[in-house]
C-alpha cells in the first residue's frame, strides 16, 4: 500500500475510533440521566418519572419540595463528584501509565482525611473548617509524594510506589489521632471518613460546584499535554513541552479534583480507580479516556449511592459500597493480569 493510500486508511480508523468513543460517552450520559430520574423518584414518598419531571419544574407543590430540596442535592452531588473522581483517576492513570495510578491508591485521599481529622480533633469541626483541612491535607500529601518521588523526574511507577508508602504512613497517623481523641470526636471523624452523601445539601454543594467549575477549564487545557506525557518525556520534549512543569500542573489539578470531593463527602474509595478502566473497555480505547472516565465515574457513584440508601433497612455510607465495588474490581484486575502473564 502506498503512503497516499495509507493516509486515508489511518484517517478513517481515527474517525471510527472518535465516533465510537463519542457514541459510548453519549450512551453513558444517557444512562446517568435515567438513573438520576430513578433516584429522584425513589424514597418514602415514591414518584413516577413524569411526576419527577413535573416536580423539577416547580409546579407540583409538595413533590417539588421533596425533589428540589431533599433529593436533588444528593443526586447532583453523586453525579458531579463521581465525574470529578473519574476524571482525576483518568488523569493519574494516564500520567503513570498504570491502572493502579489512582488518587486513593497513591495516598491523596488518605492525606485529605488526615487534614480533616486534624481539624476535627482540634475542635474546629465546622463544615468549612473540615473542608479546608481536607483540601490542605490532600495538597500537602501530593507535594510530599511528588518531592519524595522526584529524581530528576517522576516516573509513573515510582510515583505509585512512593504513594503507597505514604498512604500506609498516613493510615498509621490517622489511627493514632483517632485513638488519642475523645470518643465522640473520634466517632465523628470515623463517620466522616466512611464517605457519605447523606449530609450534602445545597449549602455544601454550591461551593464545591463553584470550585469544580473553576477546575474544569484547567482539566480541558491540560488534556493535550497529558496525552503527550503518555508518550514519554522524550517524545513530549520533542514537541516542545516542558515535561516536568506540565506533569506538576497535571498532578495539582488531579489532586484538587479529589480534594474538593473529599472535603465535601469524606474519602470515597475506588471510584477514581475503577471508572477510567471501565470507560476504557467500554469505548475500546488504547489510552485512558478522560471524558468517558468522568461520565463513568458519575454513573458509578450514583448507582453506589442508590445501593447505599436502599440495600439495608437503614442507609449505609456510600464509601462502604464503593469499597466492595473496588474489591471486586481489584480481584478481577489481578486475575486478568495473572492470566496474561501465564
Amino acid at each position: 500500500m502506498t503512503a497516499g493510500a495509507r493516509g486515508p486508511a489511518v484517517s478513517g480508523r481515527r474517525l471510527t475510533t472518535a465516533r465510537r468513543r463519542g457514541v459510548a460517552t453519549l450512551t453513558l450520559a444517557g444512562v446517568a440521566l435515567v438513573v438520576a430520574l430513578v433516584a429522584l423518584g425513589i424514597g418514602d414518598y415514591p414518584l413516577s418519572p413524569l411526576e419527577v419531571v413535573r416536580a423539577l419544574t416547580g409546579t407540583d407543590g409538595f413533590a417539588s419540595t421533596i425533589v428540589l430540596e431533599w433529593r436533588l442535592p444528593r443526586v447532583l452531588a453523586a453525579l458531579v463528584f463521581g465525574a470529578a473522581l473519574g476524571a482525576s483517576g483518568a488523569i493519574f492513570q494516564s500520567l503513570t501509565r498504570n491502572p493502579l495510578g489512582s488518587p486513593d491508591v497513591i495516598g491523596f485521599s488518605t492525606g485529605a482525611y488526615t487534614g480533616a481529622i486534624i481539624v476535627i480533633v482540634s475542635g474546629a469541626s465546622s463544615s468549612l473548617g473540615t473542608a479546608g483541612g481536607a483540601l490542605a491535607g490532600g495538597l500537602a500529601t501530593a507535594l510530599a509524594v511528588y518531592l519524595l518521588a522526584y529524581r530528576g523526574g517522576v516516573p509513573g511507577l515510582r510515583l505509585i510506589i512512593v504513594g503507597i508508602g505514604v498512604t500506609a504512613l498516613l493510615h498509621s497517623v490517622n489511627s493514632w489521632l483517632l485513638l488519642r481523641a475523645q470518643s465522640e470526636v473520634a466517632l465523628t471523624a470515623s463517620f466522616w471518613g466512611a464517605g457519605s452523601l447523606a449530609l450534602v445539601g445545597w449549602s455544601q454543594l454550591v461551593p464545591a460546584l463553584v470550585l469544580l467549575a473553576v477546575l474544569t477549564p484547567l482539566v480541558v487545557a491540560l488534556s493535550r499535554p497529558l496525552r503527550q506525557l503518555e508518550l514519554g518525556d522524550d517524545a513530549a520534549r520533542s514537541h516542545g513541552l516542558r515535561a516536568e512543569g506540565s506533569r506538576l500542573a497535571v498532578v495539582v489539578v488531579g489532586v484538587a479534583l479529589t480534594a474538593v470531593v473529599t472535603a465535601s463527602t469524606g474519602p470515597i474509595a475506588f471510584v477514581a480507580l475503577a471508572a477510567p478502566q471501565l470507560a476504557r473497555r467500554l469505548v475500546r480505547s488504547a489510552g485512558v479516556p478522560l471524558v468517558a472516565g468522568a461520565v463513568t465515574g458519575a454513573v458509578l457513584l450514583l448507582v453506589a449511592d442508590l445501593v447505599a440508601q436502599h440495600i439495608a433497612s437503614s442507609p449505609v455510607p456510600v464509601g462502604l459500597v464503593t469499597l466492595v465495588i473496588g474489591g471486586v474490581y481489584l480481584i478481577t484486575l489481578l486475575v486478568g493480569e495473572s492470566r496474561r502473564s501465564a
